[in-house]
């Protein structure tokens, strides 16, 4: 079936503009007269000047790679951008397109290209690939399109995803310090496990006298270390899929999660994280005029956590039932008594959306106070760690040293 592009006037006298497909010019003609446009210019237009990612001659190919979450930011953002300028959904989708620079993401923005052009929302094309879109993005967008406020929909998901990509940073860098320099020190140990110990061994037994009991121990543990390698890798290796096993399991993945919040000095980074995010989706759906059911429904599956998720599923029963959202939330011994009451001050003023910005806003302030906290109470914390691991393998190889030392002194 042949593509036209149109050029319209609404009843208003705002000029659209748009790509169709159609059997012939007339019968396009019709139907958009029948929607009450007049039509001021048709034209028949080649498929394959639709949408021009990656073809023609001077065109590159894009990058290759995984998309992230600062991709979709960019693309709801500038999506915003064009909508709020009139530039009609279609063209749109082919501008972002041609621009992109992840192969990956343009061959999404051509399939949703042509799935709008065929007659499908925008919401029902990025459906189709929810592992690039999340429920909640297509959910706003879908209520953006039924209230009209498509623009203003995107541009409040480019800011959401933006405050989410940051506080993730946040967290990320807080984490990698630590994990770094623990796995450093750990290969250090093991290196002078494996290598540096059993020549200080082949010393000590030329000399034919006792060893203090650290340093048999210490060389016994070498031993093992240097002839069972392969044990003790496949060892880590198995725990570290064993574990994973169980966190996949609804009840693993239950105990895991309500573990994490209690974990010491990372635990209230956790849970503060958590509240965060809750708040911050659910006033942002909500802003958004999707109905608190469907938005409940959305933040459970977009929390991350096990436990928080059953805490919604519950809000979710009280809301069916008319009770208020504070009631469950404060029986769920996880969240702050803090945030219960100033949940339940925005039901009870009506302004619910705006309380839980303000709860969002609060604790994006907290994770950046423990973020900061927390590297300068780790640092001390893997000195000592790194000083009674190293300086322990050192005093148990000079003990032997200092005993011959003695020995011949006397």
């Amino acid at each position: 079936m042949p593509a036209f592009e149109y050029h319209v006037k609404d009843k208003s006298g705002k000029t659209q503009a748009g790509v169709q497909d159609a059997p012939d010019a007339q019968a396009l003609v019709a139907s958009l007269r029948q929607q009450g446009f007049f039509i001021m210019r048709i034209q028949e237009v080649k498929k394959a000047q639709l949408f021009s990612v990656g073809k023609g001659p001077g065109k590159k190919r894009g990058k290759q790679g995984a998309l992230k979450l600062d991709d979709i930011v960019i693309f709801s953002r500038q999506m915003a951008t064009l909508v709020g300028a009139g530039i009609p959904l279609i063209q749109a989708l082919d501008i972002l397109g041609q621009q992109m620079d992840k192969e990956r993401f343009r061959i999404i923005l051509r399939d949703m290209h042509m799935a709008v052009q065929g007659g499908k929302s925008f919401s029902d094309a990025m459906e189709k690939h929810q592992r690039t879109f999340s429920v909640l993005f297509i959910n706003m967008v879908r209520a953006g399109e039924s209230s009209g406020n498509l623009e203003e929909i995107l541009d409040r998901v480019a800011s959401y995803l933006e405050k989410t990509s940051a506080l993730q940073k946040k967290v990320k860098s807080a984490m990698m310090y630590p994990a770094v320099v623990t796995t450093i020190a750990l290969i250090i140990t093991l290196g002078m496990m494996m290598f540096v110990i059993p020549k200080f061994a082949e010393i000590f037994e030329g000399l034919n006298a006792p060893l203090p009991t650290p340093t048999r121990i210490l060389i016994q543990i070498s031993h093992y270390l240097a002839s069972h390698w392969y044990i003790v890798i496949g060892g880590l290796v198995g725990s570290v899929f064993f574990f994973r096993q169980i966190v996949r399991t609804p009840t693993g993945r239950l105990l895991w999660d309500s573990v994490k919040l209690k974990f010491p000095v990372f635990g209230p980074i956790f849970l503060k994280v958590a509240v965060s995010k809750f708040s911050r989706t659910f006033a942002t759906l909500v802003k958004s005029g999707v109905q608190i059911l469907i938005a409940l429904d959305i933040v459970s599956k977009t929390s991350g956590n096990r436990r928080l998720e059953l805490i919604i599923a519950s809000l979710m029963s009280s809301v069916k039932k008319g009770e208020s959202l504070s009631g469950p939330l404060g029986k769920s011994e996880v969240f702050p008594p803090m945030v219960v009451r100033m949940i339940a001050i925005g039901e009870e003023t009506g302004e619910l959306e705006e309380m839980l910005v303000k709860i969002a806003d609060f604790y994006d302030t907290e994770v950046d106070a423990a973020v900061d906290g927390l590297t300068s109470l780790i640092e001390p914390l893997i000195i000592a760690f790194l000083g009674i691991v190293i300086g322990g393998i050192v005093v148990a190889m000079f003990l032997p040293v200092l005993t011959l030392t003695q020995a011949l002194n006397h």
